[in-house]
């Protein structure tokens, strides 16, 4: 029985998650070297960027993606425009989205404004800039993850999404990761850090 290992990636932007090729696009193999039993728990979509867990260990991959055991996921979220408390607001109560093509309404969520734009590596390619249109970023806590969940949350209170960063899942976080770096973890850490806030 292959024994069972953790790593945790910084996925970039414009890269899939999956191992198999795809013509035309970057996959995971593009960046990291892991064993051939090792995927990544859940997904983050090509467009978004960040913190993936990688692993052989099918006990975690359920406890991970059942919705019956609730985690928080962080994600930090460049908007286009200046985004008020009352756009907050309507983002923590719930807000009404479409999940294969039926009203949804998300659950409460935590969100933040960021005083300034957090430190976060440069993208490339970068976002567009439009000098006269500001932007605002803004840290979300959820604790579900329904398909392109956090685009059509900012879209639906009129702030498209520009940029997207998984920032952390339960006490695990990027700092002090780049773009395509890798951490391996071991069982206890990777278990500690998940599961000891879950109730």
């Amino acid at each position: 029985m292959n024994k069972k290992v953790y790593y945790i990636i910084y996925k970039p932007f414009q890269v899939l998650s999956q191992f198999s090729k795809e013509e035309n696009k970057k996959t995971l193999a593009n960046f990291f070297d892991v064993e051939k039993d090792v995927y990544p728990v859940g997904r983050l979509d090509y467009d978004s960027e960040g913190l993936l867990i990688l692993t052989n260990d099918k006990q975690l991959n359920h406890k991970l993606l059942n919705p019956l055991f609730k985690h928080k996921r962080e994600y930090w979220v460049q908007v286009d425009g200046t985004l008020n408390d009352e756009a907050l607001q309507k983002i923590q109560q719930g807000i009404i989205i479409n999940v294969d093509g039926k009203e949804y309404k998300t659950k409460p969520c935590t969100a933040k404004l960021f005083d300034q734009e957090p430190n976060v590596y440069a993208r490339f390619p970068p976002i567009r800039i439009r000098q006269n249109i500001p932007t605002s970023w803004i840290s979300l806590i959820l604790t579900e993850g329904k398909n392109r969940q956090v685009r059509k949350m900012t879209a639906a209170i009129g702030f498209p999404t520009l940029r997207l960063i998984r920032n952390s899942i339960e006490n695990i976080d990027l700092n002090p990761m780049q773009p395509g770096s890798i951490v391996q973890l071991s069982q206890q850490k990777i278990y500690e850090k998940l599961f000891s806030t879950i109730h």
